[in-house]
């Protein structure tokens, strides 16, 4: 019998089908890198939103701001990334997830 240090992910699972890379997500606008503006905020790795996270919480046009309140794409962008590096930061739990709640103006 072989011991857990002597079996590979591919022994276990079998050979990988398919693989999707962040990079791929973001050339296909599957993902947003916002990179520059979360090491503004404090992170110390890579960031991506997903588009649905950007459409919803981050896209904001001109139009959109005659429409109702003003506001620019930077700032709403700047809200998002600076929350979640706070939630972080202040968070006592643990783990690989984090809920943090967001409110903003909705398009």
């Amino acid at each position: 019998m072989k011991n857990a240090e002597n079996t590979s992910l591919e022994s276990v699972f079998g050979p990988v089908v398919a693989s999707y890379t962040r990079a791929q997500a973001i050339e296909d606008g599957v993902l947003v890198d916002v990179g520059s503006m979360a090491n503004e905020a404090g992170f110390k790795w890579p960031v991506a939103l997903t588009s649905a996270v950007w459409a919803d919480c981050v896209a904001w046009t001109e139009d959109d701001s005659e429409q109702q309140v003003h506001q620019d794409l930077s700032g709403r962008l700047w809200d998002v990334v600076y929350m979640a590096s706070h939630a972080i930061r202040t968070s006592k739990d643990s783990g690989d997830r984090l809920l943090f709640q967001l409110y903003r103006v909705a398009r």
